[in-house]
């Protein structure tokens, strides 16, 4: 069931929720916890903390059964909180997304379509509505939406971060509009400053935004960290190899795209190998996990950590060699699939994995509803609250993804594409080639494209025609064209 008012986004009020339980055969009683449940989130401002890791898969965390990968800090946020085993983004790309988590928005509605583009001032973000409700809000780390200004952007009373991608080592900040050199690595030094922030005695609630620039490529650990896991052996995914079998019934661009920047046999322009470039890949992850140590440990030291909101993402997935690529941007559960946990012992339930459907678009509603906020019209998410207090609501039954031809990587064509619970469909735009269709249940790797398959014609005009409403729904500026 698709949630209520989604085409606009508007959250609904008493009456339409009434109305939805009504025909959702919801019990009344169910029905008064849900309401008096977002009564009581409205009453409270509480301090909130946004984490986002750039490029994090979903599965690299010891939590999701890692071969080797050990995430303690990590694991304690869900073991102790909620983690979300089906969170997707809405565009596989940095800034798209990014601009996504703040806005609430479809990448189609907030326009930032690629990585060089500046989230345009009058954009409607949570951190300003936070503001306007009586926060404190901070923004320390990775902005990347456009990289010709590093200045400060609206909605953050407190801002540190840097142009572009940035460095691992010795990077330069701006912080407050003044630019400051610094020693150390770029992880820790942005702990640093998340640490002395939480630190100071806030006279405000207060929402600290805390953006990562691992585990971004070219990977760069820590010099504590660089030589772990040297006794690992590498295990390759099975959809990796080169071979007919793996690519029978495949789009070409897929296997084309194996000898490029983005694919197995030419990584990054040949400048690594599949093997260091995975091992790196995690070692940098292991300064992410003492970052959430050093957080969890500063809030206890304040006495705020049962009490404080603590989220934690990734702005995209990111491919190890399925399908013959690395990075992100294609449909492949890999590149739309990432982590996203939830901590605040004060008011979530621990220890629970929840398997609904969350998006990156949620991040916004969620945050304001938490801090007692309006939500904006303009947001076509919703907000995960109800979720992660343990209601059971009406849901999504399918999630919308969008991907924007980019001219830097022209090797990765647009698609638009719909995910359900089991099934998956991918439609290419301005190439001509297959487009793509999984049953996730019987072939959760992707396997198998089941676009020709007359077993599954049913499936695909359902999965055609979903995309299509859903394309209508939220007013994609690019409508794909639907045969019938």
């Amino acid at each position: 069931m698709s949630m209520p008012n989604q085409k606009s986004g508007r959250q609904p009020n008493r009456r339409s929720f009434l109305q939805t339980v009504a025909a959702t055969g919801l019990s009344l009683p169910l029905t008064q916890t849900l309401l008096t449940a977002g009564a009581a989130s409205a009453s409270r401002k509480r301090n909130i903390i946004f984490i986002l890791i750039d490029d994090m898969r979903f599965d690299s965390m010891s939590c999701m059964g890692h071969p080797f990968l050990q995430t303690p800090n990590l694991d304690r946020l869900a073991n102790e909180g909620v983690l979300f085993d089906h969170a997707y983004v809405t565009t596989s790309l940095c800034s798209p997304s990014r601009a996504s988590i703040l806005s609430g928005q479809y990448a189609h509605t907030h326009g930032v379509l690629d990585n060089s583009t500046l989230l345009p001032a009058d954009t409607p973000i949570f951190p300003i509505e936070l503001q306007k409700h009586g926060y404190e809000t901070a923004y320390i780390g990775k902005w990347h939406m456009g990289g010709s200004t590093d200045q400060p952007r609206p909605g953050f009373d407190h801002w540190i971060s840097f142009r572009g991608q940035g460095v691992y080592n010795n990077p330069t900040f701006n912080i407050n509009g003044q630019s400051v050199k610094r020693e150390g690595y770029m992880t820790d030094l942005l702990t640093d400053y998340a640490v002395e922030y939480l630190q100071r005695d806030h006279e405000k609630p207060f929402f600290l935004y805390l953006g990562h620039k691992a585990v971004h490529a070219e990977f760069y650990p820590a010099e504590r960290h660089k030589d772990a896991f040297a006794d690992v052996k590498i295990e390759y995914p099975a959809s990796m190899a080169n071979t007919e079998e793996n690519y029978r019934g495949k789009p070409l661009w897929v296997k084309r795209q194996r000898h490029s920047w983005h694919g197995v046999d030419y990584m990054y322009h040949d400048s690594t190998y599949f093997d260091r470039f995975l091992l790196d890949y995690h070692r940098t992850m292991l300064a992410v996990d003492d970052s959430v140590g050093r957080i969890l440990d500063t809030l206890r030291e304040k006495g705020l950590l049962e009490s404080t909101l603590i989220l934690f993402m990734s702005d995209n997935g990111f491919l190890h060699g399925e399908h013959g690529l690395i990075d992100k941007r294609c449909m492949y559960e890999e590149s739309i699939r990432v982590p996203l946990l939830a901590y605040c012992p004060e008011l979530i339930p621990a220890g629970r994995r929840i398997s609904r459907v969350a998006l990156n678009i949620d991040i916004a509603p969620t945050i304001l509803e938490a801090a007692g906020a309006p939500v904006p019209d303009t947001v076509q998410g919703r907000s995960l609250l109800p979720l992660l207090q343990g209601n059971d609501v009406p849901w999504r039954e399918a999630m919308l993804y969008e991907y924007f031809w980019e001219r830097a990587f022209p090797q990765t064509p647009t698609v638009f594409g719909v995910r359900t619970e089991r099934y998956k469909y991918m439609s290419y735009h301005g190439i001509f080639d297959l487009d793509e269709l999984y049953d996730l249940e019987t072939d959760p790797r992707e396997m198998h494209n089941r676009i020709d398959d007359p077993a599954y014609f049913e499936v695909r005009q359902d999965m055609m025609k979903r995309l299509e409403q859903l394309v209508k729904q939220y007013g994609a500026t690019m409508v794909p064209r639907f045969k019938a």
